[in-house]
């Protein structure tokens, strides 16, 4: 099917352009003006799974709901295509405008650790991560996050060994007991824009009910937003004693994705972070 088939089978509108753009990762990224002239952005791939692109729509519309942050209105959604808002991107904002969303958005809450929008795993890149129920949170990161990585990240033995103890001792670890928030879940910078107000936009969400750390490591895990992102989140929702000492067993969960994905110094790092913990 054509680009222009898929988009109009989704939106019911055509397209007069369309121009690759860069920031696809196993999709193609596309910008678009569609046939009344709205600007759009769009991604699409032969091999798209089923439902792939119904759960990202679901996951934006769920994260949206709380009017904490901007996210794109989906504008239409098929097994082929999905078409969302075009974001017209500015120079980096306030973080402490992020700071502020951010805790609005995980104060929303889930109904449950591994709660999804579209009732099924959440997907990163290629991989595709179970949400299954767990009876709290420390179980749903070891079994929902942790195990499910290791054999695909491919760490060295003393590597995995640590990997391993972290999941055996992650009740001791995982710090006070917290209500599932409301996760982007791949909230990594590049998929925080800043729009031309310089407000923050979130996009390619992994979202799911989890610990709320885990969006704040994986935020800082490729440079930190400075205090004043995390001053101005803490006063709208005060994170619980020890959080510093806890972010990097919550990126160590990304480090396992990095390193299944892309091999390398993902896998010391992994491994390095593990045994923090072990």
């Amino acid at each position: 099917m054509s680009l222009d088939a898929a988009v109009r089978e989704a939106t019911g509108r055509g397209v007069r352009t369309a121009h690759r753009v860069g920031g696809g990762d196993i999709n193609e990224a596309w910008r678009l003006e569609l046939d009344d002239g709205t600007p759009a952005f769009a991604k699409t791939r032969p091999d798209a799974g089923p439902g792939e692109y119904a759960a990202e729509a679901a996951g934006l519309g769920w994260l949206a709901e709380p009017g904490a942050l901007r996210l794109p209105a989906v504008l239409g959604c098929s097994e082929a295509v999905l078409v969302l808002e075009w974001v017209e991107e500015g120079g980096r904002g306030d973080p402490a405008a992020l700071g502020a969303g951010l805790a609005e958005l995980h104060a929303a809450g889930a109904p449950a650790f591994g709660a999804t929008a579209h009732d099924g795993p959440t997907r990163i890149g290629p991989l595709l991560l179970p949400n299954d129920p767990a009876p709290d949170w420390a179980t749903f990161y070891a079994e929902r996050r942790l195990r499910p990585m290791l054999e695909r990240a491919r760490l060295s033995p003393e590597g995995t060994r640590a990997v391993e103890r972290v999941c055996e001792r992650i009740g001791e670890l995982a710090g006070p007991e917290e209500p599932p928030a409301r996760l982007h879940g791949d909230l990594w910078s590049g998929n925080v824009l800043w729009d031309r107000a310089g407000e923050p936009c979130f996009v390619d969400p992994g979202a799911y009910g989890g610990h709320r750390e885990v969006d704040l490591a994986m935020l800082n895990l490729f440079g930190a937003l400075g205090p004043a992102f995390l001053a101005v989140y803490e006063e709208r929702h005060l994170l619980a004693g020890g959080h510093a000492e806890r972010v990097e067993l919550w990126q160590l969960f990304p480090l396992l994705v990095h390193a299944a994905l892309f091999g390398g110094s993902y896998r010391q790092a992994a491994a390095n972070a593990a045994a923090r913990y072990a």
